[in-house]
């Protein structure tokens, strides 16, 4: 009895000390120190001179698209050389010539030929040079053209896809969402300057809500583990309604707040292709494939191509042979039209779905946060997030047929406005004559032939060989690319006989020798580290070395940094004087945005930029953010690049013509679509009828008049004749 009695005093204490270290050990896993990408200090700072003044750094360059092309050409001119690599003579048989950067390279047939310029056929490219594969990638449009730039801009696992996961007990939901977390950190180290974290929040309209989102989110931090960073949180009523002041008080109770990543798609994707390319990759864009080449056992050994950009010059487009030893099909939405062009009896794998996004202005959303309505009136989510000033909403998604731009349908741009109505305080006008943009970018989700609907498949990739040895990898989704990636090459290296290495001659992307890029390149799979271009000298103090250095506004520093990283030295470099005092340098393309001339320029000259749409739409996310002002800037866009490309007056004519179909895809009004260059110019461009002001515009006249906006002298009635003698 006796012995009992310390054991019941000792009882107490040691639930009180466990619940403390479980507590404790709670607390400091949300709380302890974490480090965020993007917040380190530059890999590679600035180098200051014995002055004070900076000295900007000096990067390699990309080889030119003409050079490119020519190794694509010499892929087949030394087709016999490779019949005979295996003989006592090949290396007679060799024909060799010299990279960018001086070493001796082999011009004999690629490991890998990449069909598609997205983020998948990019990622691939990337993957395999950095293993020491000899490449080449070629995309028909732009890098970027397609769904890789039409996406809602988050580097995300799902949350929504977490909780199907759950209430299915679907473990491939639950695995795309782990693997998804994993890349996200990935894609956040690798590219800082082109990614951030950005807080998201979920409005609770119910107390009931209230635990049952805090243990989604709270799962959602769990299963990013390592790879997390912010821990989500809870918000009261007034909290919330301070952080998101545009919301409905009267059906918020309360808000949770998690994180997830957001980018800059099109620019990501441009960064991964040329980094690539820097890695000795052969990535050309523009160029179309006509049809694959099979050898006598009916493999496939090469494909023939023509390259678009003659035509646009008014020359006839010559066809020639890429030879490769494996094809790899990255075309997202286009799978299968390539699988049909090797086979034409196989059955179709990719579900289209169409994605529609509006962008509004900048006041509908704070700058650092974002909304999810995880229950719009249809069931389906919808994203509301900061992103390049402007505010993006949606998206649909819905079954579509697949084509090179669709449009973005009214009945899609409506239903997106009506449930942002919803959740947005009732004295806020939500008209449609404030949505900028709008375009519609098509999943290439991969079939299920068990699914009823679109929003019920996964956007798990898949990746097949087909009997002639295409290899084919569809579905996925952004964040994962370089996942999808990585498992194409490893089923690629065995499938084709391919021997990977070490890649030796890597030149200094960083522009210094501070960073040896080429250490962990040692023939497996590193583009889990791999720097993208621009991400070696980047913080987030760059932007004030570039305003004292080069006289840049503020706001053109900033993007500039944020868009280019450790390039914006490059960018600043080639924009033309003001012949002001301040800014110095740094014309503005468009008045509303902080774009620049240096900008048209270098997207010609160090990323393959060949139309006005490549540079309005992909190097400048202009075309997304505001389609009327991206026609205004079209002429000193075209001028831009006519001097730099040698354009004629015909080709002048034709990029006009084009971008102005192109921006009927980004929700510019159809009256502008027989606008003249002389329209935009003389400022005719940019009125309005009543109808259209309220469409597609918005209302930049004052609702009501000041002294100084009337046209009538003071005292003077406007509804008396001028010379009646009350006027005098």
């Amino acid at each position: 009895m006796t012995a009992r009695q310390p054991r019941r005093l000792l009882r107490p204490f040691i639930y009180a000390a466990a619940t403390a270290t479980f507590g404790g050990g709670v607390l400091y896993y949300s709380y302890r120190p974490r480090n965020i990408p993007g917040s380190d200090p530059a890999a590679v700072p600035p180098k200051f001179g014995p002055d004070g003044t900076i000295a900007p750094p000096r990067f390699p360059k990309v080889r030119s698209r003409t050079e490119q092309i020519a190794d694509l050409k010499g892929s087949a001119a030394a087709t016999y050389a490779s019949e005979v690599t295996d003989g006592p003579f090949s290396s007679l048989f060799r024909s060799r010539s010299k990279t960018h950067n001086g070493e001796t390279k082999n011009e004999e047939p690629y490991d890998l030929l990449i069909i598609g310029g997205g983020a998948t056929g990019s990622g691939i490219a990337l993957d395999a040079a950095t293993r020491g594969l000899r490449v080449a990638c070629i995309e028909r449009d732009d890098f970027s053209s397609g769904t890789s730039s039409k996406s809602t801009k988050l580097v995300h696992g799902g949350v929504r896809y977490l909780e199907k996961a759950v209430w299915e007990l679907d473990y491939n939901q639950y695995k795309l969402v782990k693997e998804a977390l994993r890349e996200r950190k990935y894609f956040l180290d690798t590219a800082p300057h082109l990614s951030s974290w950005l807080p998201i929040m979920l409005p609770i309209q119910k107390w009931w809500q209230a635990p049952y989102f805090w243990m989604g989110t709270k799962a959602y931090d769990f299963l990013a583990g390592a790879e997390g960073i912010e821990s989500s949180y809870f918000l009261t009523k007034s909290k919330a309604l301070e952080a998101f002041p545009m919301l409905k008080r009267n059906n918020v109770v309360g808000a949770l707040v998690y994180y997830d990543g957001a980018h800059n798609d099109s620019r990501m994707n441009v960064s991964i292709a040329m980094t690539a390319a820097l890695y000795g990759a052969t990535v050309v864009n523009h160029m179309e494939i006509v049809g694959l080449e099979k050898d006598a056992t009916g493999k496939l050994c090469g494909a023939r191509v023509k390259d678009l950009i003659q035509e646009r010059n008014g020359k006839k487009a010559e066809e020639f042979t890429i030879k490769a030893k494996g094809i790899i099909n990255a075309t997202g939405p286009f799978t299968d039209s390539i699988r049909k062009m090797d086979d034409q009896t196989v059955d179709e794998i990719v579900a289209p779905s169409s994605g529609v996004h509006v962008i509004l202005p900048g006041y509908y959303s704070p700058a650092n946060m974002g909304l999810i309505d995880p229950k719009t009136s249809d069931g389906r989510v919808i994203f509301f997030l900061p992103w390049q000033g402007n505010t993006i909403a949606g998206t649909t998604d819905a079954p579509t047929e697949i084509s090179q731009n669709p449009i973005a349908g009214e009945e899609e741009i409506n239903w997106i406005l009506s449930e942002i109505r919803g959740y947005l305080a009732p004295d806020i006008n939500v008209r449609r004559g404030d949505v900028l943009a709008a375009w519609s970018g098509i999943r290439p989700l991969v079939r299920d032939p068990k699914a009823k609907n679109t929003e019920s498949l996964v956007r798990n990739h898949l990746i097949t060989v087909s009997d002639s040895g295409l290899l084919t990898c569809a579905g996925g989704k952004w964040t994962t690319y370089r996942q999808m990636a990585e498992e194409a090459v490893d089923e690629a290296i065995p499938q084709y006989g391919l021997r990977t290495g070490p890649v030796i001659h890597v030149p200094h992307i960083s522009g210094t020798e501070m960073v040896d890029d080429a250490a962990p390149l040692n023939g497996t799979c590193q583009t889990h580290q791999v720097r993208l271009i621009g991400a070696h000298g980047y913080s987030k103090t760059l932007f004030i070395n570039l305003i004292q250095h080069f006289g840049v506004e503020t706001d053109v520093a900033k993007h500039l940094t944020e868009s280019y990283g450790d390039r914006a030295w490059t960018v600043a470099a080639l924009s033309a004087h003001t012949e002001k005092r301040f800014p110095v340098r740094g014309i503005k393309i468009s008045p509303l945005y902080p774009f620049i001339d240096g900008e048209v320029r270098y997207a010609v000259r160090h990323e393959y930029a060949q139309t006005a749409v490549d540079v309005l739409a992909r190097r400048t996310r202009l075309a997304f953010l505001n389609a009327q002002a991206a026609l205004e800037a079209l002429p000193t866009v075209i001028d831009l690049m006519a001097e730099e490309l040698k354009w004629d007056g015909k080709r002048k004519n034709l990029e006009w013509r084009e971008s102005v179909k192109f921006l009927a895809s980004m929700g510019l009004a159809k009256s502008k679509l027989n606008v003249t260059r002389r329209d935009v110019e003389s400022g005719k461009a940019a009125e309005y009828d009543e109808h259209e002001r309220k469409l597609y515009s918005r209302h930049d006249r004052p609702a009501d008049t000041i002294e100084s906006d009337s046209k009538f002298e003071s005292g003077e009635n406007p509804m008396i004749g001028k010379d009646s003698p009350a006027n005098k």
